[in-house]
């Protein structure tokens, strides 16, 4: 099963090589994550969110570690 977010990550950056390019991960990760053959790391998260300029928060594709983007958000303020 497609994995949604990845595939609108792909739709906002225009292309998968583009996405692939944008989070610095190698072509087999990124479909990895958008054909749910991987989960998506916490490092994978917040790049592919910083990718979208953060139209797609890390939460999102994470939503089991919500605290810790929070925390992350907060040491940065």
């Amino acid at each position: 099963m497609k994995h949604h977010l990845v595939e609108k990550a792909i739709a906002i950056v225009g292309s998968q090589a583009a996405l692939v390019k944008a989070v610095g991960k190698a072509q087999s990760t990124v479909s990895d994550w958008l054909n749910g053959k991987k989960q998506i790391s916490v490092e994978g998260a917040l790049l592919l969110s910083k990718a979208t300029d953060g139209k797609i928060h890390p939460s999102e594709f994470r939503p089991d570690k919500a605290s810790l983007f929070e925390q992350l958000n907060k040491k940065a303020a």
